[in-house]
């Protein structure tokens, strides 16, 4: 493009953006009626992020779906086949289909069946599941919201020459969603030659703001502010809500002369370090020459054990380590703190010393403010970003929830659901109870008791429950979910806290005295195959909100350990002690007998 040759900005990463939508209205009119007749795949929301991007260049220099020879060194050294750094894979598994075969043309679908591009099968090979795991994002651990994901994924990838046909369609912000082009002829007018970009997956705060401020003035050029809105972290604040935030401060709080604001369509990987190097190649698409990166930069948050994934600052050290083959300099930044008597954010190393500080963490805003209806104090918020926040986050006793219970068969879950049922009705709360049992009879009626089936009726049970909650609905389920990768994935459904794991831990030999249907001693005659606990395993949780052991305790009283978990984390208002009996003195006693 010659515009971008006379350009004032750094040049695209690898010297031009590759462009794969068919502009020609014939050729592209005749290419659909040609895709009706082919065969086809529709692919998932990760990768219709992945294919909008490469359309439009964002992923530059890739032109296609990595191929083996890139994938592979990409997983294992960070960089393409030709050499150029590139640390993270953008592909597209599938499953087998009929009509996948080389040299053969098949139709990309999205999510409505609409046809969008078509490709030409030029490979076709098996990726390694652990092996990207562990080389890419450091971890086999499927409380990683991809990890968990990718137990889904089929296993094979293809790549090919891809011919857009259409992008993405979209009906909400346009005239925030801007291809790299269109963000360079903004920064053009702007005539800055340096450029900062912000990445964020959250509302921005004062202390974002105050950062993004300093950025500009010390590379002395434009900022990008470029908010993610594809698939971020499960729990975070919905995209809707984080770009009206935005918006309100660029409209009130910055300099219209020096700032683009654009959204962003990414699907995030959150693989800490590699994902920074990312940004910042992806970024330089967009015109940046340097990229601002804080503490904690794409991280996944914690562990199965209560970890965190990555070190907090292990981002802005790669980067560093980097950014010169990446012709794009890094902008670290410490955690920002408010200074009191100052009236002013700093770092944390720069605080001079006897000074008052104020820092409000992500828990407290939740359960000290958000969660009781309390307006965020000024000092750490603007007045518009908070009344905005308000309107979003009813406080948490109006919140869905969801209480998913797994164990054994016959482990007493649907037990102890029917008598929590009650206690929540007792509570004021509208309760949807989904039994697995009840459930394969209707909703996964059909699906077999192999792995494919058991996780297709695990992720539709998470599916309908996450609806629910999403409405502000309480749902109680009781499935087996005997493999934790799945758990994990429906976990992934829900926001931060809303979602309440309780593993009923009872001994196998309990659960076959309690086995009226004979099913355990089926499976060990060999009437019964793929039987949890006999010859399929199960796999415990390994940090559940609350664990239930029913050799020791009886259902109302675990039913009551739940109720205790909801007050505490205020999804049920406390009540009166008049209210509270029956079953409740029962929980007091044997509470009593236990300490």
């Amino acid at each position: 493009m010659d515009t971008l040759n006379r350009s004032v900005l750094i040049p695209p990463y690898g010297g031009n953006l590759m462009d794969l939508l068919v502009h020609d209205p014939e050729e592209r009119e005749s290419l659909k009626n040609l895709a009706g007749s082919l065969p086809s795949i529709q692919i998932s929301l990760r990768s219709l992020c992945d294919l909008e991007l490469l359309a439009t260049g964002a992923f530059s220099p890739l032109n296609r779906f990595m191929g083996e020879k890139d994938y592979t060194r990409v997983v294992e050294e960070m960089r393409l086949a030709d050499g150029t750094i590139f640390p993270i894979p953008v592909t597209l598994p599938t499953d087998e289909f009929e009509g996948l075969a080389l040299d053969k043309e098949i139709a990309l679908r999205g999510p409505q069946n609409e046809i969008l591009a078509l490709m030409n099968v030029d490979e076709i090979y098996r990726w390694n599941y652990e092996r990207e795991a562990r080389n890419v994002y450091r971890t086999m651990d499927t409380r990683h919201p991809l990890i968990s994901e990718m137990t889904g994924f089929g296993p094979f990838n293809i790549s090919g020459r891809l011919r857009v046909l259409d992008l993405p369609k979209h009906y909400d912000f346009l005239p925030l969603r801007k291809t790299p082009e269109g963000v360079r002829e903004e920064l053009e007018k702007l005539g800055f030659e340096n450029v900062v970009v912000f990445q964020t997956r959250n509302p921005m705060h004062r202390s974002h703001e105050e950062l993004t401020k300093r950025a500009m003035n010390i590379v002395n050029g434009a900022l990008l502010l470029h908010p993610t809105i594809g698939v971020t972290r499960p729990g975070d604040v919905d995209y809707y809500t984080r770009v009206r935030c935005i918006q309100s401060l660029v409209d009130h709080h910055y300099d219209q002369s020096r700032v683009v604001f654009s959204i962003f369509p990414l699907a995030m990987r959150l693989a800490g370090p590699r994902e920074a190097l990312w940004h910042m190649i992806v970024r330089r698409n967009y015109g940046a020459n340097h990229f601002i990166i804080g503490r904690d930069h794409a991280s996944p948050g914690k562990d199965s054990m209560g970890k965190p994934f990555y070190e907090p600052y292990a981002a802005q050290e790669l980067a560093a380590k980097h950014q010169d083959e990446l012709g794009i300099k890094s902008l670290p930044f410490q955690e920002f703190v408010y200074l009191k008597e100052e009236q002013c954010y700093e770092e944390v190393d720069k605080i001079p010393q006897g000074a008052t500080i104020l820092s409000i963490s992500g828990t407290e805003i939740r359960e000290n403010y958000l969660q009781n209806g309390r307006v965020l104090p000024e000092w750490y918020t603007r007045p518009e970003v908070a009344q905005i926040l308000m309107q979003t986050y009813p406080p948490r006793h109006h919140q869905g929830f969801c209480i998913w219970f797994t164990g054994l068969p016959c482990a007493g879950k649907s037990t102890i659901g029917e008598i929590l049922l009650v206690k929540l009705f007792e509570n004021g709360r509208r309760v949807t109870f989904l039994d697995g049992d009840v459930v394969r009879t209707h909703l996964s009626k059909g699906l077999g008791f192999d792995r494919p089936g058991r996780d297709a009726n695990i992720l539709r049970i998470g599916f309908v429950a996450s609806e629910i909650v999403r409405h502000n609905g309480v749902v109680v389920c009781a499935a087996v979910s005997p493999y934790r990768s799945t758990r994990d994935q429906v976990r992934a459904m829900f926001p931060s806290g809303n979602f309440i794991e309780v593993f009923v831990d009872t001994p196998q030999p309990l659960c076959e005295q309690r086995d009226v249907k004979g099913m355990y001693a089926k499976a060990r005659r060999g009437e019964l195959h793929g039987f949890t606990g006999i010859d399929d395993p199960y796999e415990a949780p390994l940090r559940p909100e609350i664990t239930i052991k029913t050799a020791e305790l009886t259902p109302a009283y675990g039913a009551n350990l739940i109720v205790e978990h909801l007050r505490d984390q205020m999804f049920l208002r406390l009540h009166a002690k008049a209210v509270s009996n029956g079953l409740d003195s029962e929980f007091t006693g044997q509470r009593s007998q236990r300490s």
